[in-house]
């Protein structure tokens, strides 16, 4: 049952990366992007694999912060080693154990704790990288023009500003309520969340110079952070088509070119995806350090 079950979600999940896609591909100019990404500028690319590599690293350390509130001892290798295999599960392998579960299998294996305390590092930190995006997209409203006429009023500014405000704080209490475990880790979980989020954003900005986009660049980066935030549903074969739709049916009120958004987030994709693919040469050898 347990297999006919994965089975099932993985068949959804390519199913509904499939429609994304072919949504996608119906309002673009499918020639138009081809042109353009005949005329990509490669040697950007280096510097934005470099900084998406560096986001996964930064990420990987808070979940390792999380790991040491209940008594897990990783080093950052082994840990970025388990963070690669999580990567590559989740993206080459959706309908099965996935990557996070993963992690709480093999960890409550070797170190005998709770499943209960896993999740919740885990779902800790899923929520930890949501705040930092969410905090950073609150700034970019305050400082990109959306043609919205409700982002008109006055009251919007006053609304990005306390969320701004409030967001952290906001955090404190859930992790107050929900994830006290780990609350000695709050500064420097959120600290690696930021250091993560910016790197990619970093890394937006050299795939935006590979394509040869030069304005707009806060209003690309705001719809990319868009992006992951529904990039972040577990609909789509990671996050490819969900991404891009996004792109599709906000560029007009952000002021970006279609084609080019689209094209920025396959690229982003595809740096993503040999990244994961790391995960797969360190699988085994990593199983045999938990025996």
């Amino acid at each position: 049952m347990s297999g006919y079950k994965n089975q099932l979600k993985t068949a959804l999940k390519l199913l509904l990366t499939g429609l994304a896609l072919y949504l996608v591909f119906r309002k673009v100019d499918t020639e138009q992007l081809f042109q353009l990404t005949k005329s990509i500028h490669w040697f950007w690319l280096i510097p934005a694999g470099v900084l998406f590599i560096l986001s996964k690293v930064a990420t990987a350390i808070r979940l390792n912060r999380y790991f040491e509130n209940i008594g897990i001892q990783l080093s950052e290798s082994q840990n970025w080693r388990l963070y690669l295999i999580g990567m590559f599960y989740n993206l080459f392998l959706p309908g099965g154990i996935g990557g996070d579960g993963y992690k709480v299998y093999l960890l409550s294996r070797q170190f005998k704790t709770p499943v209960k305390k896993l999740l919740q590092a885990a779902l800790l930190d899923r929520l930890g990288g949501l705040v930092a995006i969410v905090f950073l997209l609150f700034g970019l409203l305050l400082m990109v023009e959306v043609k919205l006429e409700f982002l008109e009023s006055p009251a919007w500014n006053a609304l990005m500003i306390a969320g701004l405000v409030l967001t952290i704080p906001a955090f404190w209490l859930v992790q107050k309520l929900f994830f006290k475990d780990f609350l000695p880790s709050f500064w420097s979980g959120n600290a690696w969340s930021f250091a993560g989020q910016v790197a990619q954003l970093i890394c937006a900005w050299f795939i935006l110079k590979a394509l040869g986009i030069h304005e707009t660049i806060l209003a690309y980066q705001l719809v990319f952070l868009l992006s992951s935030i529904v990039a972040v549903l577990p609909l789509t074969i990671g996050g490819m088509g969900a991404r891009e739709l996004v792109f599709v049916y906000a560029h007009s009120y952000a002021g970006i070119e279609e084609t080019a958004a689209v094209a920025f987030s396959l690229i982003f994709f595809l740096i993503s995806a040999l990244v994961s693919l790391a995960g797969s040469f360190i699988q085994v050898d990593l199983a045999k350090k938990s025996n």
